[in-house]
């Protein structure tokens, strides 16, 4: 059983945990954390989540992500998800989320980091993720607009995509 702290509607600590798929009480949330990687080319790294995931499964979404387990900061829990579903070690130190999202069960922290990672260099976890590649912005917005990624809401990936810029790299 996989347990997550609660926080209330301002992300204030409760001081509780609960099961992270069981229903909360009202005013109860969670948090979640998504790593966006671009390449200095502007692509964004995604995965294919593997077909047994609970959420999602076979859909294409960021390069990593998943929930931020009890005791655990939303950075220690970005640089953990990265490591196991993608085997590299990913040091966010000194890095804010670039985007904070609130959703109906919590709070989802998005990183975003430009890192020219080969392909071949990752070790995929393969309970979580089938396969992995580089996309440009069109590719990704032409696979929402199919049903094969993630049903992010409309302009979001663009919005990340933009953001990379926040690191001094072109956005286009």
């Amino acid at each position: 059983m996989e347990l997550v702290d609660l926080y209330d509607e301002n992300r204030v600590p409760l001081g509780r945990t609960a099961e992270r798929y069981g229903k909360k009480g009202a005013g109860e949330y969670r948090i979640v954390v998504h790593i966006c990687v671009f390449d200095r080319e502007g692509r964004m790294l995604i995965q294919q989540r593997a077909p047994e995931k609970r959420i999602w499964p076979n859909r294409w979404d960021v390069a990593a992500a998943g929930g931020v387990d009890a005791g655990e900061t939303s950075h220690q829990a970005a640089e953990r998800e990265f490591r196991e579903e993608l085997g590299i070690a990913l040091d966010l130190q000194g890095l804010r989320p670039s985007i904070s999202v609130n959703f109906e069960a919590g709070f989802d922290d998005f990183f975003i980091v430009v890192r020219d990672l080969k392909l071949a260099d990752l070790k995929l976890q393969q309970e979580e993720v089938a396969q992995v590649r580089w996309v440009t912005l069109e590719e990704a917005e032409s696979m929402v607009s199919n049903g094969e990624f993630i049903p992010y809401p409309d302009g979001f990936l663009r919005f990340l995509y933009e953001m990379r810029g926040s690191f001094g790299f072109p956005t286009k």
